[in-house]
């Protein structure tokens, strides 16, 4: 029943999410291939190695969440740390170390014979990047589609993004085993003021502007319904945008775009069950259980992808890499929310009330 009392508001673009992110995918390679012109264009509008046009639809798509948010709520998250304790543990302290490893074992091992040792070491040194970049905005698509609490979402990412800068560098250093490494500080400041700071900012102002003026009720039953699919509508043009950039790339290395999809995907499943499953067993609810699986199995590939290119530059192997990550989280998360949506029942029972967040776990 409950199952069902979930499904039954799904809108249209979310039925068929799965074919429109494939169609959309596809329409994007088509156009860097065939209209070069196109990506060339949205190219030149670009910041600190942070593309202008896709941090505008990625804003697009978080901003209708970020307008949920209660920072009474966010306050009360103090008395209910543990899915934070859960998100810290499996992004720092697990994630960089399983892809290292389920990366090298494939690239070294099980791929020896398909893949030079030179071409795997860069295939790793990629792993290595998206491993130790979980992710940032786009957790906040998926938070949404699993009924995530959009308050306690804001904390798991701003919070991850806090240790993003401390923990990155020495990570990557220490598992590309090199003394230090340099990253492009601006991009990951930019990425943090535009994919969390803003959005939350524009939704805070919204939400009190518009709960001031026309009360509560209206806000909840009237207002935040009208953007039920920009959301999705955002994730889809930016796709499209994405996949237009890297059009040639992916198809010219069909074979090898296959092979490091493999770990990639493996490693996916694998952190988002040891979050989302010791969520289960600290009994916490489903609408944090499923953000903090989501933010460990997917990645900040905006980072991930700026890293590879200032250090190897675009057309590098490493690069390569970090962009078929952008190209498995997509299909893999949706895959992901259906099983968080289907196992909800595992998790007690949400309360009724929005203060649930200053009761759980007590």
């Amino acid at each position: 029943m409950r199952e069902k009392k979930k499904t039954e508001g799904i809108s249209f673009f979310e039925k068929y999410l799965t074919l429109w992110v494939v169609l959309c995918m596809a329409a994007g390679v088509l156009i860097g291939k065939y209209l070069p012109a196109v990506p060339d264009f949205l190219g030149r509008f670009e910041y600190a190695q942070v593309s202008i046009p896709i941090a505008l639809l990625i804003w697009l798509m978080i901003y209708p969440m970020m307008m949920k948010v209660d920072f009474a709520s966010i306050r009360g998250i103090r008395r209910n740390p543990k899915g934070l304790y859960v998100t810290w543990v499996t992004n720092w302290l697990i994630k960089p170390f399983t892809m290292y490893a389920i990366a090298w074992f494939f690239f070294f091992v099980v791929f020896r014979p398909l893949i030079p040792a030179s071409l795997a070491q860069d295939y790793l040194a990629g792993a290595i990047l998206l491993g130790a970049a979980p992710c940032t905005a786009m957790v906040f698509v998926w938070s949404h589609l699993t009924k995530g609490n959009a308050a306690y979402t804001v904390v798991q990412v701003a919070t991850n993004d806090l240790i993003i800068l401390f923990a990155f560098t020495p990570i990557v250093a220490l598992l590309l085993g090199i003394s230090g490494i340099s990253i492009p500080w601006d991009t990951l400041l930019l990425s943090v003021v535009l994919f969390v700071v803003i959005p939350l900012a524009g939704g805070a102002l919204t939400r009190h502007h518009v709960v001031s003026r026309r009360g509560l009720e209206y806000f909840t039953r009237s207002f935040i319904p009208r953007f039920g699919n920009v959301t999705i509508i955002g994730l889809l043009l930016t796709l499209v945008i994405i996949f237009s950039f890297q059009g040639d790339v992916i198809l010219g290395n069909p074979l090898h775009i296959l092979l490091i999809a493999i770990p990639l995907t493996l490693q996916t499943f694998l952190i988002f069950f040891i979050a989302y499953l010791t969520a289960r067993k600290l009994k916490l609810y489903h609408c944090i259980a499923a953000p903090a699986g989501m933010i460990g199995a997917s990645n900040f590939f905006e980072l991930s992808v700026a890293v590879a290119i200032s250090l190897f530059g675009p057309a590098s192997p490493v690069a390569l890499a970090t962009i078929v990550g952008v190209l498995v989280e997509v299909p893999v998360m949706l895959t992901l929310v259906r099983i968080a949506n289907r196992t909800s029942h595992w998790f007690p029972p949400e309360p009724e009330e929005s203060g649930m967040l200053s009761s759980a776990d007590r």
